[in-house]
């Protein structure tokens, strides 16, 4: 399998597993030379207050990819990967629904080959009553998916 593009979701928990997530695409894109796609979703009804927590005028008229390119979660995975000799770009999406629907639609846009996800172990109740974007994303996307737990 040829891989030219690797979409990797991050969201603000996955500062915490930033490293596993950092090996486990530059293990996959480096030796590809694959392009990691960061992708941020954000929801809606938060996507006002990090406007403004980012230093964004209300009124300004910025897009979610500009957003994206300045939240930190994103900036510290890229300059990780980056350090790393990998590839990257930056896409941001602002979702009213569900956040899973959303990277899997993102993942068909950009083309990618292969899509990284983090997650937590969760029990089967857990993920009936709370749902779960990276199960969304494993059942639904039209090419593999990798999956990086944190501990």
């Amino acid at each position: 399998m040829t891989l030219e593009t690797v979409l990797m979701a991050v969201s603000k928990e996955d500062t915490e597993r930033s490293e596993k997530l950092v090996r486990a695409a530059a293990d996959i894109a480096g030796p590809a030379e694959a392009t990691v796609a960061l992708t941020h979703v954000f929801k809606e009804n938060e996507y006002d207050t990090i406007l403004t927590d980012l230093g964004f005028e209300e009124d300004s008229e910025v897009t979610p990819t500009v957003v994206a390119q300045r939240y930190a979660p994103i900036k510290e995975i890229r300059a990780q990967l980056e350090s790393e000799g990998v590839s990257c770009e930056i896409h941001g999406s602002l979702s009213e629904g569900s956040v899973g629907n959303q990277l899997v639609e993102l993942a068909a846009e950009v083309e990618a080959d292969l899509v990284i996800v983090g997650g937590r172990k969760r029990s089967p109740a857990g993920k009936a009553a709370f749902g779960s974007t990276a199960q969304k994303v494993l059942l639904t996307a039209h090419c593999p998916v990798t999956f990086v737990r944190s501990d």
